[in-house]
């Protein structure tokens, strides 16, 4: 059976930092592209940030410069380090393969505070 659990969400100040985390299970996590999704309020899920099995990333334009993916393949997990937070990015945060093969786990919740 498949699990994705993120977590390391929180409330935070606009300027502040977070690192999120994903931890899978039941996948060969080393063989899958993994991204980061978010969705705000009102607002459609969207793919944020992807890094590819050889480590290439790829990022949304309106994070870019501000967010950082990165993978750790001997943990089975997936990260997102978030700088210069703005209220913009509030949300709660998912991840999945870049194809979104897995069913959604319970997401983090991002709030950021003006």
């Amino acid at each position: 059976q498949v699990q994705l659990v993120e977590s390391g969400g929180g409330l935070v100040q606009a300027g502040g930092s977070l690192r999120l985390s994903c931890a899978s299970s039941g996948i060969i996590f080393s063989f899958n592209a993994m991204g980061w999704y978010r969705q705000g309020p009102g607002k459609q899920r969207e793919l944020v940030a992807g890094i590819f099995i050889g480590g290439s990333t790829k990022y949304a334009d309106s994070v870019k410069g501000r967010f950082t993916i990165s993978r750790d393949n001997a943990k089975n997990t997936v990260y997102l380090q978030m700088n210069s937070l703005k209220p913009e990015d509030t949300a709660v945060y998912y991840c999945n393969t870049l194809q979104a093969s897995y069913v959604w786990g319970q997401g983090t919740q991002v709030t950021v505070s003006s």
